[in-house]
């Protein structure tokens, strides 16, 4: 364990005491608060996105994260790996790049006159995956993440094999450049915990980190949690209370974003197909986790409408006619937000 790191709870149960969790949760949120600040000094003016994709960590779900070039996405998944004490590896996603070159393949060895398969893992087989430009790489190699997203497993030639513990992939699109990418599917963006929005810093956080960067030494992260610790706090979240009136808000956001439950008019006609169950299991969990990364020991509606937008932005589309009348879905999202209350 790195010097000066507070000890945690290895493991929580669901029959533990409830002055034992409280403790832990009070626990978690000073520790949590010293990973934000490892990742504050390296990563400048992106105080959102550091949070939102801690959430999804702490969650035990996965991100994707959407901006231009040059916005420290690649930076900030290396600081994570290290900050949290997680095995981390990089896939440059290409048009030309095949399943085996993430999940691995197999190849016969002869070893004592005797040839037999053997399984040489891919990078898929680490604690956190960065897949780079995943838009950029074909369906058929994009849809190899989707068995080790959703079940954490791949299969090889009929043997599953299982993913290292924890397994979370934060996946990186550029939303201006279109040319040579292909469009992730329906079924893998609702694998996404998150979808994060990464935006340019604002000038004072520019300066800061145009100061920090170019100069002879330059700062480095330091590990703070391990792997260890961070699946024992992704199993404290699950412990974390929520009130009636939070899960009722979760539900009736949900089932309102879809057109066949909607009671917003705007919805039924503007929208062509809403967010599962998977987006309301998303809002639970991250509102949880929301909860403690700002020191409170219970989420509150705050936390459900802070969190509605990445949430459902990529599990749900506009039909052709809202397309055609100029109709931004955030706006759709902003409407269902605004009736929580």
């Amino acid at each position: 364990m790195p010097s000066g790191m507070a000890t945690m709870p290895q493991a929580v149960t669901e029959t533990a005491d409830p002055r034992v969790i409280l403790a832990d949760v009070e626990a978690l949120g000073a520790r949590i608060a010293a990973v934000r600040a490892a990742v504050g000094q390296i990563i400048f003016g992106q105080d959102d996105v550091i949070d939102q994709t801690l959430i999804t960590l702490l969650s035990g779900g996965h991100a994707l994260l959407v901006g231009v070039p040059g916005l420290g996405k690649s930076r900030l998944v290396e600081t994570l790996g290290i900050v949290l004490g997680l095995a981390t590896k990089r896939v440059q996603f290409t048009p030309d790049l095949m399943p085996a070159d993430i999940i691995g393949s197999e190849v016969l060895d002869e070893a004592d006159g005797r040839r037999a398969f053997r399984f040489v893992p891919g990078p898929v087989f680490c604690q956190l995956l960065m897949a780079d430009e995943i838009n950029r790489a074909s369906p058929r190699t994009q849809s190899a993440l989707l068995q080790s997203m959703q079940e954490r497993r791949v299969a090889v030639g009929g043997i599953e094999h299982d993913l290292p513990r924890p397994f979370h992939v934060l996946a990186t699109q550029n939303p201006i450049e279109q040319e040579g990418t292909y469009p992730l599917p329906e079924a893998q963006l609702d694998r996404f915990l998150l979808e994060i929005d990464v935006q340019y810093p604002d000038l004072g956080a520019e300066r800061a980190m145009l100061l920090a960067t170019s100069g002879r030494i330059q700062a480095t992260p330091v590990a703070t949690l391990t792997a260890e610790q961070l699946m024992a706090a992704q199993t404290l979240i699950r412990l974390v209370p929520v009130g009636d009136t939070v899960v009722d808000a979760i539900l009736a956001l949900v089932r309102g974003a879809r057109p066949e439950t909607a009671a917003d008019d705007a919805v039924r006609r503007h929208v062509a197909w809403g967010p599962g169950p998977r987006a309301a299991q998303a809002l639970m969990l991250a509102s949880r986790a929301r909860a403690l990364l700002q020191g409170r020991l219970a989420p509150s509606l705050e936390d459900v409408a802070a969190l509605a937008r990445p949430v459902l932005r990529h599990r749900m589309a506009l039909n052709f006619s809202a397309r055609a009348e100029g109709i931004v879905l955030l706006d759709i999202i902003n409407r269902l937000v605004e009736r929580l209350g």
